[in-house]
């Protein structure tokens, strides 16, 4: 008898136990929701934090060697972000307007390595962007190509521009500079200044398929802290983007074997190279106005 007393016990003990835990998990689930609360929105930005390798990001005259030994410097590093969208845990997806979602990064005016938007409340913990712009938009009308996408058809891409007049089409990321060892013969530069110019584009064609080097890059922020997007704070996802990873990355190249690439099949070499210049280096979720982003 005090077997079958002893089994009732531990019965009623584990139903009891299971009532609980059913009771604590409703508890925590609704408290704990990390779905985006689309009433309410907060200030989101992430920030393109350029670097060389392991040394901060300078223009000439600072020098930098690469991993093949060439020793060059950087006169230009500019480069469009867009389409950027931001995933919770659950991997339920926020898409920023595309008409909000365009931005050109100058390294040489660091104002412009925020792109600032604003996104429904919620726990973020993957974001994506594209590197370049998308073929939609370089297909549209030139009046519907607002803001930083607007451009003088007569400027094509000289001038700092981004965009090529013989080609039709935004210049996605533009990276000049010199190396001493680029020589002047028909493989190097015919002026004598030792430059090197990478203009890399291509969306895919209008009628007929060319290149496509758009590069879409995913992020997972739950290393470096997630982004916690609420009203009245501003939450900053801070990237390094490592410029040295044009050369040193997974289709390695000698400066004085391609110093000047631009609509070319070897653009697609460099381009492959991309996704591996970004990594997420911490979040930072504000108080509007402790911060001076």
């Amino acid at each position: 008898m005090n077997y079958i007393n002893q089994r009732i016990k531990v019965f009623v003990s584990s139903i009891l136990m299971a009532g609980i835990c059913l009771l604590v998990s409703v508890s925590c689930n609704s408290t704990e929701d990390s779905s985006p609360d689309l009433t309410k929105t907060g200030e989101f930005s992430i920030e393109f934090d350029n670097i060389v390798g392991e040394e901060t990001f300078g223009l000439e005259p600072r020098q930098y060697t690469n991993a093949k030994g060439e020793v060059f410097s950087i006169r230009t590093l500019q480069y469009f972000i867009s389409n950027i969208k931001l995933y919770t845990e659950s991997g339920e997806e926020y898409v920023v307007p595309q008409e909000e979602s365009y931005f050109l990064v100058q390294a040489q005016d660091r104002n412009t390595r925020f792109t600032k938007v604003t996104v429904p409340e919620g726990d973020y913990t993957k974001i994506s962007f594209v590197l370049g712009v998308d073929s939609l938009r370089n297909t549209k009308p030139v009046e519907e190509r607002p803001g930083v996408l607007s451009f003088d058809p007569s400027q094509g891409h000289e001038g700092g521009g981004m965009y090529w007049g013989w080609n039709s089409g935004y210049i996605f990321f533009k990276f000049e500079g010199t190396c001493d060892l680029i020589t002047d013969d028909q493989q190097g530069d015919p002026t004598g200044n030792k430059q090197f110019k990478y203009h890399i584009g291509g969306f895919g064609g209008y009628s007929a398929p060319t290149l496509n080097n758009i590069k879409e890059i995913s992020m997972d922020l739950n290393q470096g802290g997630i982004a916690q997007v609420r009203e009245g704070l501003r939450s900053n996802v801070h990237l390094f983007v490592d410029v040295m990873n044009v050369f040193d990355g997974q289709h390695a190249f000698s400066i004085p074997e391609h110093p000047n690439v631009m609509f070319s099949d070897y653009s697609v070499n460099i381009a492959n190279n991309f996704p591996g210049m970004f990594t997420h280096d911490h979040t930072e979720n504000f108080t509007r106005g402790e911060d001076e982003l």
